[in-house]
């Protein structure tokens, strides 16, 4: 009796083991099953691709930009220290107004050297046109003419030089010629704009080497791109680009091609192309913002699926195929090879598997694979 009873356990026991083993080797066959009515619920749609016009574009990155003669640094011919300021960065100046008065003594010295030369060559001109004359009636030496001649040149050359220097300290040299002297400079906007940057402040020392702040004319604000070299021949003058600010907004702008480069830069082998913004959106951006630019540079035919229905995983695209729909709807998901990707629309390339006569999940899809 016990030894039937050992057989009967070892035999149950093989036999789950068997069983074990057969359940293992199930093999899932990735189709996806849905019943009419969770169908209906969810609102899916099943469709074919339909052909319809891709933008062929160039994607490519930058920033919004000024052309150099439209942005200032502004600095000083001769140091000095901030004496007044009343600007603030964003605050808009035009060209000739008065930014920041600096004060120096070194300022006075340059007028007293001015006055000195000044009152130096009346005398000096008239000794040398009197040695020139006594010269011409063979009264004097040669020597003595070329020296007053000399002289007179020098004093003059030091007249002119120091004369130019007040003026670009903005110190009039009429009112230094009449004593009026002074410690302080004021400095004027080269061009009209708006302050976007300030490094002065009330006592500092501003070198000339120092950037007091910087005038940036928005009024002429355009797009500054970097095309890859790959990509540069198919872009031309005129095209369409839509660009993004995605660090500041998920607004999409538009522009078009304005200008491209001629050389390549860089290390990166990139070109700079440059696109014209419209008043109104040059009002949303600001100098210096980083964009992501996409250059449309042709059309063409192709099969197109809404975006909702692609899948991506994993650097591949998918879809749901439609298996069945008998009794309940059956999908299963396929890889697909895309082309252009825009708003709306994935361009499918067509395959033995998945093309223009294919059954896929339009809509929905999403739901099914999370």
């Amino acid at each position: 009796m016990k030894k039937l009873f050992y057989i009967t356990t070892i035999a149950t026991l093989l036999f789950s083991c068997k069983q074990e083993v057969a359940e293992e080797k199930v093999i899932d066959d990735g189709l996806i099953t849905v019943t009419v009515a969770q169908f209906q619920s969810s609102k899916m749609k099943i469709g074919s691709p339909l052909e319809q016009d891709f933008d062929v574009t160039v994607k490519s990155s930058g920033k919004i930009d000024v052309p150099p003669q439209y942005r200032a640094k502004v600095t000083t011919f001769l140091g000095g220290y901030v004496k007044a300021n009343k600007l603030l960065v964003g605050d808009k100046v035009a060209k000739g107004q008065a930014l920041i008065t600096l004060e120096n003594t070194d300022y006075l010295d340059l007028q007293k050297d001015y006055v000195e030369v000044a009152e130096q060559i009346n005398y000096l001109k008239s000794e040398f046109e009197r040695q020139k004359t006594l010269y011409n009636e063979k009264i004097t030496s040669q020597k003595n003419y070329l020296k007053a001649e000399s002289d007179y040149r020098q004093a003059k050359g030091m007249y002119q030089g120091l004369r130019e220097k007040l003026v670009l300290l903005n110190i009039n040299p009429a009112n230094v010629e009449r004593g009026k002297f002074t410690s302080q400079i004021t400095i004027s906007a080269p061009i009209s704009g708006d302050v976007t940057v300030m490094n002065a402040n009330v006592g500092m020392f501003m070198s000339p080497s120092d950037v007091i702040l910087e005038i940036v004319d928005t009024n002429y604000l355009h797009l500054n791109l970097s095309i890859f070299e790959k990509d540069i021949l198919h872009v031309k003058q005129g095209q369409n680009i839509t660009f993004t600010v995605p660090e500041a907004s998920k607004e999409v702008f538009t522009s078009k091609v304005q200008l491209v480069g001629k050389s390549i830069e860089n290390k990166d082998r990139t070109i700079s192309v440059f696109g014209t913004l419209s008043p109104e959106i040059k009002e949303k951006l600001l100098s210096g913002m980083f964009v992501e630019a996409t250059i449309v540079i042709s059309t063409k035919k192709g099969w197109s699926l809404p975006n909702e229905a692609v899948i991506h995983e994993n650097d591949n695209f998918y879809v749901l195929l439609l298996q069945n729909d008998k009794e309940n709807y059956v999908f299963k998901k396929e890889v697909i090879k895309v082309g252009e990707i825009n708003e709306h629309f994935t361009e499918l390339i067509p395959t033995d598997k998945v093309n223009q006569h294919t059954k896929i999940v339009t809509k929905g899809s999403y739901e099914l694979t999370n």
